[in-house]
Order: C-alpha cells, then sequence, then structure tokens
C-alpha cells in the first residue's frame, strides 16, 4: 500500500507536468489574443479621437467660411456705395457757388452725409489721405505720374479720389498722383541750358 501511495502521487506529478506545457500554451495564445485585442482598441480608439477632431475641425472651418463670406458680402455693399457718397460729397463742395436759398439745402444735405459717414464708421469703415505719403500699390491706385524735384520718387503728391477700408481690409484704393524723379536726359538738358 505504501508503495502505491507514493506512487500515485508521482503520476498526478507526471500528469501536472505533461499538462503544464498545454496550460502554458493555453495562456499564452489568450494572453496575445488579448494584446491584440487591446491593441486593435487602442486604433480604433486613436481614430475615434482623430475623427472627432477633424470634425471639430470642419466645423470650425465651415464657421470661418460663414463669417468670411458674411464680411465679404457686406463690404461689397459698401464699396458700392462708395461712388455715390463721392459723388453726393462732390456736389456739396460747389455751395459757394449757390443761391442762398440752395445753400440751405446744402445745409440739410451736408448733415444727411454725416449721417452716412457715422453708418460706415459704426461697420469700421474710415477713409484714409494719401497725400504726402508714400505709394503703395495695396491702397492706391496711380492714375497719373509726374516728374518733380520737389517731392521725393514715389511720394503721392496728390489725391483724385480718397480710398476706404475696413480694418486692415482695403475696400478701394485711393487714386493718385505719384511723383517721378526726372529722368537723366532731361536733368542733364536743364543743365546745359543752365
Amino acid at each position: 500500500m505504501n508503495d502505491e501511495f507514493i506512487e500515485q502521487p508521482k503520476e498526478e506529478n507526471s500528469q501536472e507536468r505533461s499538462n503544464k506545457p498545454e496550460n502554458v500554451s493555453i495562456v499564452e495564445i489568450l494572453q496575445q489574443q488579448v494584446d491584440k485585442l487591446s491593441k486593435e482598441a487602442q486604433e480604433y480608439k486613436e481614430k475615434y479621437f482623430l475623427t472627432l477632431a477633424e470634425i471639430e475641425n470642419m466645423r470650425k472651418r465651415l464657421q470661418k467660411e460663414k463669417q468670411d463670406m458674411t464680411r465679404f458680402a457686406i463690404e461689397n455693399v459698401i464699396a458700392e456705395f462708395l461712388s455715390p457718397l463721392d459723388n453726393f460729397e462732390n456736389a456739396l463742395g460747389f455751395t459757394d457757388q449757390m443761391s442762398q436759398e440752395t445753400k440751405n439745402w446744402a445745409i440739410g444735405f451736408n448733415m444727411l452725409l454725416a449721417q452716412f459717414k457715422d453708418v460706415l464708421s459704426t461697420h469700421g469703415v474710415t477713409s484714409f489721405s494719401s497725400t504726402g505719403s508714400s505709394f503703395d500699390p495695396n491702397m492706391h491706385e496711380a492714375v497719373e505720374i509726374e516728374e518733380s524735384t520737389t517731392h521725393q520718387d514715389g511720394t503721392v503728391i496728390h489725391e483724385f479720389l480718397k480710398g476706404y477700408k475696413r480694418g486692415d481690409r482695403i475696400l478701394r484704393p485711393a487714386r493718385v498722383k505719384v511723383a517721378k524723379a526726372p529722368s537723366e536726359k532731361e536733368s542733364s538738358l536743364s543743365s546745359e541750358n543752365n
């Protein structure tokens, strides 16, 4: 009996030993599956957050585009309004040559002109002065160039039509006359004549 008792545990031990590699391989397989599923879950999580970020960026981009479209539409309407406003202002510049009755009307029209300018100012539209400044093709449209020895080359010497801007955006460039240094031929001719 003693022999059987001792041998029986040996058999169990040998069965445990033979089962251990199988158990280990099952554990390894399950661990590999868990690792694989964890990796897939992490990839899906990253894709989810990436998609959320893309949606948020798209929402912001669409909102900005909508604001830009609205701003450009307003600016286009304002830009079209500027020419009649200039004509109105120029017409009122001749009040000195009018009769007294017409001058009284002009006072009322000047009040209307001031109201128009206030509306433009409310929307951030301002005129800018160009005379005496350096020519900037973003802000000025050169309609005339005049050679000058009294003004620096590239200086705006006369403004035919004032420019308007809204913030940093130019709604209408100023139409200007720009000074140009005399050419060398004319300089040498004038020095020879003297």
